[in-house]
């Protein structure tokens, strides 16, 4: 079953060495993760994600759940970006499925033509409406999809287009390690007025390791991700811990290479049976302030 995942691993990233070239892409808000959780532990989700918020970071991780859940998400991003993202997972004819939103927006954009005051002011709008699933392929590797409806409103012009994100859980023979490799926002966009927005399609590959302590009241989980945006450059590790305490209280501290105005990232989480209540925060640097990201989750 190694070689099955080590193959899948190797087709995903020729996917991403073909599709890389010099440049940017835009709708960065399918940048943004989901769960002050995974964001404060250096955003390696795709590694370690393990509730509803799978559906934005590994759709195999999906697989095998049958309780239902929903959380919602507040980011206070910098330069007057707000998130509000959210999710919903349940089970549909036998297989786990899940909902998603993301409704991000950039306010008081000023006009000018000339020095001086503004003309006018605008909102810049993004949002993705997605639907995800699960499931085991054998018995120690899962699959899982999630496929996107996309928008873009910028001053008087508008977009939409469709994307697919791909991703692959192996449970290893060691309890507590799994591998994972995702492949996400493969799609494209309808034309912005004359050009239509590429999308920031990247390839994830991971691992996380939960240490067996079962004879103390502490849970112990570290992951790390390596990153690629095929449209970019730079290549990103995604580093993350978690210490959680009789099950009530969580502690997170994260570290994302490659980028020139973050790293660090730490977090908080309380447990109360069902109930789930997370904060996550990083820094930038330039003096551009700092992101404050607020989840609240329920499983029932």
């Amino acid at each position: 079953m190694k070689k099955i995942f080590i193959i899948i691993i190797l087709v995903l990233s020729s996917l991403s060495l073909q599709a890389q070239s010099a440049g940017n892409n835009g709708l960065s808000f399918l940048k943004f993760g989901f769960g002050a959780r995974n964001i404060a532990m250096g955003d390696a989700g795709t590694s370690v994600s393990n509730d509803v918020t799978s559906l934005f970071y590994n759709p195999s991780s999906l697989a095998g759940k049958e309780d239902s859940e929903v959380m919602f998400m507040h980011n206070e991003w910098i330069q007057d970006v707000r998130s509000e993202v959210g999710g919903i997972r349940s089970v549909l004819f036998g297989l786990p499925v899940a909902l998603g939103f993301n409704l991000t927006s950039v306010s008081d954009i000023e006009v000018r033509q000339k020095p001086g005051d503004p003309e006018t002011t605008f909102d810049a709008s993004y949002f993705f409406g997605s639907i995800s699933t699960g499931f085991f392929i054998v018995d120690e590797i899962s699959f899982g999809t999630s496929v996107k409806y996309l928008y873009e409103g910028l001053f008087t012009d508008e977009g939409t287009g469709w994307a697919v994100d791909f991703g692959l859980t192996y449970f290893t023979p060691l309890k507590g390690l799994t591998a994972t490799a995702v492949y996400k926002n493969l799609g494209s966009m309808n034309a912005l007025r004359k050009k239509s927005t590429e999308l920031p399609a990247e390839l994830r590959i991971g691992s996380a390791y939960s240490f067996d302590l079962s004879d103390s009241d502490f849970g112990i989980t570290a992951a790390g991700e390596f990153q690629k945006y095929t449209l970019e450059d730079d290549i990103h590790f995604n580093l993350g811990g978690e210490i959680v305490y009789n099950k009530v209280i969580a502690l997170r501290a994260g570290y994302q290479s490659g980028y020139e105005i973050r790293g660090f990232t730490g977090g908080i989480g309380l447990i109360w049976g069902n109930l789930n209540f997370d904060y996550a925060f990083v820094p930038f640097s330039l003096g551009l302030g700092s992101a404050n990201h607020f989840s609240l989750g329920f499983k029932f």
